[in-house]
């Protein structure tokens, strides 16, 4: 089963690849925006892809994915854990809470201030939208943070063992 599992999982990374590489091909390749693809008021000068929504859906599908994998993956791994030790099982959500944490902690940091941006008059320069940009990036500085600490910490416990 698990040979299968791992067979599965083999190809599904070897089509993802292969699909992100055909869209950014695209995206890079596919020539310049015309008629409705233009983006207007971005100065003329400035290149404007032509395929530049597929490679946004492309990022919103994997994001999508990624999200789904985690959940799915924790909740069988906590399945799995409370059959055989509970107290591990509990364990084994400290580090979905911790996430928890420090996304509530980023969206707090987060600034509502709307942006004074040059030529752009869309709907998305709103507090929500604001916040869940800062939230987002303050995670990726956190998690970064920590990985690094992680890396650096268990080298050096590797050397003291």
């Amino acid at each position: 089963m698990s040979k299968l599992t791992y067979r599965i999982s083999y190809y599904a990374l070897y089509a993802m690849f292969a699909i992100i590489l055909i869209v950014i091909g695209l995206f890079f390749l596919g020539g310049n925006a015309t008629g409705d693809a233009l983006v207007p008021g971005v100065d003329p000068e400035m290149w404007q892809p032509a395929q530049t929504d597929a490679l946004l859906y492309l990022m919103y599908v994997l994001f999508g994915l990624a999200i789904a994998a985690t959940l799915i993956g924790a909740v069988l791994q906590f399945g799995a854990a409370l059959k055989d030790n509970p107290a591990n099982a509990i364990k084994s959500l400290l580090g979905l809470v911790l996430l928890v944490v420090v996304l509530i902690v980023a969206w707090a940091m987060g600034d509502s201030t709307p942006l004074q941006i040059p030529g752009y008059s869309g709907t998305d320069n709103v507090p929500f939208w604001l916040k869940l940009t800062d939230m987002f990036l303050y995670s990726i500085y956190i998690l970064l943070f920590v990985t690094v600490v992680a890396i650096i910490g268990s080298g050096i416990k590797k050397k003291l063992s």
